[in-house]
């Protein structure tokens, strides 16, 4: 009994021995494997800084959203850092719920100018950073290459919508259970409305027109809809309403999918052989057209901030500076390779031979990001910044209700122009009960 006091007192130590004096900074982000990465080498982060501890809040995408939305517009005060995106950081950096990051900004060894200007242009305001990327992205085509040969197919660099689709057909063999497409469907604004709205834009889809009036009633968008409905399912996996981007990761890496259409971040899982069944056998090509001018990619970056109710705001810089450093590219390129370092966020990192060498898909993620114009993103004039959200901040609210009627629409509970028509509804009472519609 004396050794069992004895080694439960020992542990006790262990546990709070570093805590005495130290500051305990919580961090809430979203599951994603680059997050879930930063987090197991986190130790590294504390050995240099012994002051500071490390709480984690790891949450799925749609809950860690509502959750820091909640807590930033209620000043709660439960995070000190918080991941978001390309969406909120604008919205939130007006309204002066972030603290700017001007430790980093003023810092030579962090050097700000190296970020990708249009990830960096994306989360400054008024020539203030107010969140340090984590991880950039845009979309493309993901492709197993030996499916593609099975089927005498050949995957063009810039894909069609009408290509990809009657490859999908193709190859879909569903009692081997290889489907020829996976896409998003589950509701989100951030899971199945990032795609569908990426993807409506190059049909020529819009989600407002330059009075802010809802576009859900027009063409375009049933089209774009019809579209996507009949190819997931004829070609797509079942329960697909119930899917984002984790659960077709999933689905891509265990060999159920030919293609994927989704985040560049996901190229690392894909070929990681530690990871993916099908790692050897993955090629890459960009986001598909309609042939009007405008591709289905968008752009996005996960990204690490500081929200002004925090009372422990040097302490979360000193952990951002870190987790979104060179530095931090290199540990990573250490530890697991330079294929799997966080991508999209630095152009020394798109410079590096190293890692040229060891992602086949460096130059795509970078074109393809590169590519995508927030000012500009569809066919026809809009009022609104964003390529897959529209940046204002009813969006979120408005977004997800659209994009449950989608996913409605796709398990079959209502029909095409039923969603189309709820979506053309619900977006036309918020937006005039906010002002936009007179």
């Amino acid at each position: 009994m004396r050794l069992r006091t004895w080694l439960l007192g020992a542990a006790s130590v262990l546990a709070f021995g570093g805590i005495a004096g130290a500051e305990t900074i919580t961090i809430a982000t979203v599951n994603n494997g680059d997050m879930i990465r930063m987090q197991a080498l986190s130790e590294e982060f504390t050995k240099e800084n012994p002051d500071i501890e490390l709480e984690w809040v790891i949450l799925e995408e749609n809950v860690l959203r509502q959750r820091v939305t909640t807590d930033i517009a209620t000043q709660g005060g439960q995070y000190d850092v918080m991941t978001i995106g390309t969406y909120e950081v604008p919205i939130w950096g007006k309204q002066n719920w972030l603290l700017p990051l001007d430790g980093l900004t003023s810092d030579a060894a962090y050097d700000v100018d190296d970020l990708l200007p249009p990830i960096r242009n994306g989360l400054t305001v008024d020539g203030k950073l107010y969140a340090a990327p984590f991880y950039g992205e845009s979309s493309m085509t993901m492709y197993r290459t030996d499916l593609f040969e099975e089927a005498g197919l050949e995957m063009p660099e810039a894909p069609t919508w009408d290509f990809i689709a009657e490859a999908a057909r193709k190859i879909t063999d569903k009692d081997k259970e290889i489907y020829g497409i996976c896409l998003r469907g589950k509701a989100g604004w951030g899971e199945n409305m990032a795609f569908l709205s990426a993807m409506a834009n190059s049909f020529g889809a819009r989600w407002f027109d330059e009075e802010w009036r809802p576009q859900f009633d027009q063409p375009a968008w049933k089209e774009t809809l019809d579209f996507y409905i009949n190819l997931m399912n004829e070609a797509g996996p079942p329960g697909a309403s119930s899917n984002g981007f984790n659960e077709n990761l999933a689905l891509f890496q265990t060999g159920k999918c030919a293609m994927w259409i989704d985040a560049t971040v996901a190229a690392s899982f894909v070929t990681n052989p530690k990871e993916s069944q099908v790692a050897e056998k993955v090629g890459f090509a960009l986001a598909p057209d309609k042939g009007l001018g405008k591709r289905g990619n968008w752009l996005w970056a996960w990204s690490l901030a500081i929200p002004a109710g925090t009372q422990k705001a040097e302490a979360a810089e000193r952990f951002i500076g870190w987790a979104t450093s060179k530095e931090y590219l290199e540990l990573v390129a250490e530890k697991e390779g330079w294929a799997n370092v966080p991508p999209g966020t630095r152009t020394s990192l798109y410079e590096n031979p190293e890692y040229q060498a060891a992602a086949p898909f460096a130059q795509i993620t970078l074109d393809s990001i590169n590519a995508a114009d927030p000012n500009n993103p569809t066919v026809d004039p809009v009022p609104y910044v964003g390529v897959q959200f529209v940046a204002i901040p009813e969006f979120q609210g408005i977004g997800t209700s659209v994009g449950q009627q989608f996913s409605a629409a796709l398990a079959g509970q209502v029909s095409v122009d039923q969603a189309l028509q709820n979506a053309q509804q619900v977006t036309t009472r918020e937006m005039t009960r906010a002002g936009y519609i007179k």
